[in-house]
């Protein structure tokens, strides 16, 4: 292999750096590349797939029935009245179809189970399948949010206390969480250019380069796991938190790229040191949660202090799809510290 100048490779950010190694390995002859530079699972889910191409046909039966009438190619919004007889019809005609049974089973969990109407919720598929209106409302779909929300509790909270609801917004997977998390704290004056903030390192690398953009500006501490303590953070590493400079400690639980959960003792550490400071921001990105055993979120243990973001991408394998959550308590700190900002 011959010898190539890295002189220059100091100056580059993370992510220029792996493109630069990218080149570099596509110049060797005779060798097969590893790319481990993104958490991109080689598995997808394939029941809910068929389930969605079959939604998508009942979808597109209801379009082109409700405007019959008029020529090929044009079609209508589904309407709500009956949809729910003529889904059942659908499903009987085509139960050996791979797909179906998946959503007969969606239908009833969200009729039998969770106490929604049937018939909504396939009204709120079939038009958001379908991309025929703009998202009412605009923050997450209103049976969405629902069924979302027993999935985030299921997955994030389990078993732990949980006191009151929450809220969740949709947004285009984890990178857009945190690229709208950064600049709303920002320009709702919950962070300012020259606030310190903290990360739990190793961490994702866009947390460590968006701080350091010059609209934000932002000082960082590092919270750092020990590898010799299993990738857990010291105690007197989370002391630095009580620091009141720090305004905010942003982490990955389980950590990326260490792939470790947070440990129960340091969940209740943190705990711990919000009740000594109230003023505390938690953002966590809990993405790989739903990969560990019996997982808790800092947001189970912190809520009103909390902001969680999930996103289906690596556990159903749907990185391309871009869906994510953000969660909030409806009693928050972000809600107290807006109100307490001058007129």
């Amino acid at each position: 292999m011959a010898k190539h100048d890295t002189s220059g490779l100091a100056s580059l950010s993370p992510f220029e750096l792996k493109d630069e190694l990218i080149k570099l390995a596509g110049s060797v002859s005779n060798r097969l590349m590893l790319n481990a530079g993104r958490g991109n699972p080689n598995f997808l889910a394939t029941i809910p797939r068929h389930g969605f191409w079959q939604l998508g046909q009942f979808a597109m039966i209801e379009s082109e029935r409700s405007f019959s009438y008029l020529p090929e190619g044009v079609g209508g919004f589904p309407r709500r009245a009956g949809i729910e007889e003529r889904f059942d019809l659908y499903a009987r005609v085509h139960k050996d179809v791979p797909g179906v049974k998946f959503l007969t089973g969606a239908v009833s969990y969200v009729r039998d189970q969770l106490g929604l109407d049937g018939g909504d919720f396939l009204y709120e598929m079939c038009e958001g399948i379908l991309a025929c209106n703009y998202p009412v409302p605009d923050r997450m779909l209103r049976l969405s949010e629902k069924i979302v929300k027993q999935y985030i509790r299921k997955e994030m909270i389990g078993a732990h206390p949980f006191l009151g609801d929450f809220d969740l917004y949709a947004v285009e997977g984890g990178t857009a969480a945190m690229t709208y998390l950064f600049n709303s704290l920002k320009v709702n004056h919950l962070i300012n250019p020259g606030d310190t903030i903290a990360l739990g390192m190793p961490i994702f690398t866009p947390y460590i380069e968006i701080p350091e953009l010059a609209e934000y500006h932002l000082t960082e501490v590092s919270i750092d796991a020990d590898p010799a303590s299993g990738w857990q953070y010291p105690k007197k590493e989370l002391d630095k938190l009580r620091d009141p400079k720090v305004k905010a400690f942003f982490l990955v639980n389980p950590s990326n790229p260490p792939s470790v959960k947070m440990s129960d003792e340091s969940l209740k550490y943190i705990a711990s040191i919000v009740e000594e400071r109230p003023d505390l921001i938690l953002l966590t990105d809990d993405v790989y949660g739903t990969f560990a055993d019996n997982f808790v979120s800092l947001f189970a243990m912190c809520p009103k202090n909390t902001l969680l973001v999930y996103s289906y991408s690596k556990y159903f394998g749907a990185t391309g799809w871009r869906l994510g959550v953000i969660a909030t308590h409806k009693s928050n700190l972000f809600d107290e510290q807006l109100a307490n900002l001058p007129r």
